[in-house]
């Protein structure tokens, strides 16, 4: 299995030699030369598998370079019951992402998948310990070491923190927008005190911080001698990781393969969603892949209206469920680049015209860039808009229903999944997080505290450590190089 840039850069390369980057040389983001298919046999084969053993097989197809027995060590070592603890009563952590059912009929069916049992209490542990074993298995292997340079809205930073700290070779310099987290997210990583991760506080939004890291993956002789590499969703293993839930839900949900589910994602920067694209593209039967948005609608927006139009940090909202605080979607290239037929030339042209005009337009209008919004239904996807409001609404509503409570943006995706539903095809939502992350939106919805994982009874109060800085990425570049010496 090869790999290749989507905005043209000739030198495929394999998995191992993506694995530690993120943007390709020309600042294209890496995709296969093609997608691993899979057969109605693997799909029955793999209705019985352990989490473990089904990350293995889906991993497989596109790690080909890793031998079988490593990789399946590190799966092995990833997806264990201890590492994903049982986070709620009734929950089989052998399971790992387990469905509940909120309503079940012929009708309406309607699934949360729980993929927040992991170390920080998010879905971005499902791949972020994995990504952790991987980076350590290939620095070994090549006694290499790694400097880390992600941005974070929230639960990235942390599982990427908690999957990194004390591994030998690497360090993590992680940005995150100044006092836009919430205050569980800002403790859970301004309090680890390990050595080899650094927090930086940027006076700014999330997309400020994700376009510093994209200065420094561009400048590629100062990544190369720094050493630099991302932990952020453009990181392509972290997006086939997430492959692996959409298998498991599908293979749950189902007991045959005749079967059809769609997916509710709550969206920001595209990348937990475009996971299930590329299941969709493997031959997973995904019906619809619903993207649901906060008030930055920025794909919402998109997939009404043909028109991609990133917003600026100033019409950048400060919203309830600020993991989903993103007006420039990072992964979305990769769709367009399957939208576009692979015309590397033409994703090129419309990813500069992003940074030079602000956007792009492929309704087909006159004056437009293309007419490919009429292929998106090809593609399953459909989408819509949560705020505040809903948010408070959905969250009282499942608690009354259904008696669980969810986080924020779980309700936001719950919101859109409901305007979404088709008779006869289950509907599964993907949770996001555990709702004690949000403690502060929790208790405007329902009077109440979230209730809390053991170990996570007061994080709020340990000490933190961390620096705040500015966007002049000169003096970020700066703090890099002091803090590894090189």
């Amino acid at each position: 299995m090869q790999y290749a840039s989507t905005r043209g850069h000739t030198a495929a390369q394999n998995f191992s030699e993506i694995l530690l980057g993120g943007l390709a040389p020309d600042g294209g983001l890496y995709l296969p030369e093609e997608y691993p298919q899979v057969t109605d046999e693997e799909l029955n084969a793999w209705r019985h598998l352990s989490y473990a053993d089904l990350a293995f097989s889906v991993l497989s197809k596109f790690a080909t370079d890793i031998p079988a027995a490593d990789l399946k060590a590190i799966t092995d070592k990833t997806y264990t019951a201890e590492v994903y603890r049982n986070a709620r009563a009734g929950d089989d952590a052998a399971k790992i992402t387990p469905l509940r059912t909120l309503e079940s009929g012929h009708q309406r069916t309607l699934l949360l998948q729980a993929l927040s049992n992991g170390p920080t209490l998010a879905f971005k542990d499902m791949a972020m310990q994995l990504l952790g074993n991987l980076f350590e298995y290939t620095l070994a292997k090549n006694k290499a070491e790694l400097n880390i340079f992600g941005a974070t809205s929230g639960d990235t930073g942390s599982a990427a923190e908690y999957a990194m700290r004390g591994k030998q070779g690497i360090r993590v310099f992680m940005l995150s927008p100044h006092k836009k987290m919430s205050a569980f997210q800002t403790a859970q990583m301004f309090s680890l005190q390990d050595p080899n991760i650094f927090n930086i506080a940027v006076d700014g939004v999330f997309d400020d911080c994700q376009d510093m890291v994209k200065a420094v993956s561009n400048d590629l002789e100062y990544k190369q001698r720094q050493k630099i590499g991302t932990v952020n969703s453009i990181n392509w293993a972290r997006v086939v990781a997430q492959v692996v839930y959409y298998f498991r839900g599908y293979l749950s949900a189902t007991i045959s393969n005749q079967q059809r589910v769609s997916f509710t994602v709550p969206s920001g920067n595209f990348g937990n969603i475009c996971a299930g694209h590329i299941a969709r593209m493997m031959g997973l039967p995904i019906a619809k892949l619903v993207v649901a948005t906060n008030e930055n609608d920025v794909l919402d927006e998109f997939f009404r209206t043909g028109i991609y139009r990133v917003r600026k940090s100033a019409e950048t909202w400060h919203t309830t469920s600020p993991s989903m605080d993103i007006s420039k979607a990072s992964n979305f290239e990769r769709f367009i680049f399957d939208l576009l037929d692979g015309n590397a030339a033409r994703v090129k042209a419309l990813f500069h015209k992003v940074e030079t005009e602000g956007g792009f337009d492929l309704s087909g209008k006159p004056g437009s860039d293309g007419n490919e919004f009429q292929k998106i239904a090809q593609f399953g996807f459909v989408s819509g808009k949560s705020v505040h409001a809903d948010r408070l609404q959905t969250i009282r509503a499942v608690e009354k229903n259904y008696g669980i409570t969810v986080d924020t943006h779980t309700a936001d995706g719950i919101k859109v999944a409901f305007e979404q539903i088709e008779p006869g095809i289950p509907m599964i939502v993907l949770e996001t997080a555990l709702p004690a992350k949000f403690n502060e939106t929790i208790k405007e919805a329902l009077g109440r505290d979230a209730e809390r994982p053991a170990g996570f009874e007061n994080i709020e109060s340990l000490p933190q450590r961390f620096e705040v800085m500015t966007t002049d990425i000169v003096k970020m570049k700066s703090f890099i190089a002091a803090k590894t010496g090189l």
